[in-house]
């Protein structure tokens, strides 16, 4: 069954160590060897993040002499931020309704609280 950009991208996020590989990516160019020096894991299971990277269009290789360096691609991660824009304004118009509501519930207990000191 083929999978859609969009679904290849999010899959290729949801790992931890495929998000830590990117943000790397985010400060520049850096070999393979460079990339798995923080995990405690093998250089093939380093290899296969980067291929799930690669397939999804995330990351970029090259070889450079002995060297396989690796870059970042951002085109994908801008269907993911179109797409996630979509869902913001939801999550703003919520977010505003629920302001408002706490503003209510607070002027409601201020008068209360006032009521009381009154003595009424």
């Amino acid at each position: 069954m083929p999978t859609d950009q969009l679904s290849t991208t999010f899959a290729a996020l949801a790992d931890p160590t495929r998000r830590a590989i990117l943000a790397r990516l985010a400060a520049g160019e850096c070999s393979v060897t460079e990339l798995a020096a923080p995990f405690d894991m093998s250089m093939p299971a380093v290899s296969k993040h980067l291929r799930v990277l690669e397939r999804a269009g995330l990351i970029e290789r090259r070889r450079d002499a002995q060297w396989r360096r690796c870059r970042i691609e951002a085109s994908p991660l801008k269907e993911v931020v179109d797409w996630a824009e979509h869902y913001r304004h939801l999550w703003e118009g919520r977010l505003d309704r629920l302001d408002k509501y706490l503003q209510e519930l607070t002027a409601k207990e201020e008068e209360s609280h006032d009521r009381k000191q009154r003595g009424e």
